[in-house]
């Protein structure tokens, strides 16, 4: 009983998603890039915030 539930569900889904296709096919263009985090100049790490990387914070 719980495998025809599992296979149901599996099928569900993947019906959903050809329909989605059919539907919505250039869907990852109306997404767009994501947003690319900003990278310190001197050591590389992604900024997160706008604070100062901790390699710059020591060297005032």
């Amino acid at each position: 009983m719980v495998w025809k539930i599992i296979l149901v569900f599996l099928c569900a889904m993947a019906l959903v998603g050809m329909i989605g296709k059919i539907l919505f096919p250039d869907a990852r263009m109306l997404r767009g890039r994501p947003a690319k985090a900003g990278k310190c100049g001197q050591c590389g790490r992604p900024l997160l915030g706008r604070s100062p990387c901790d390699c710059r914070k020591g060297k005032k």
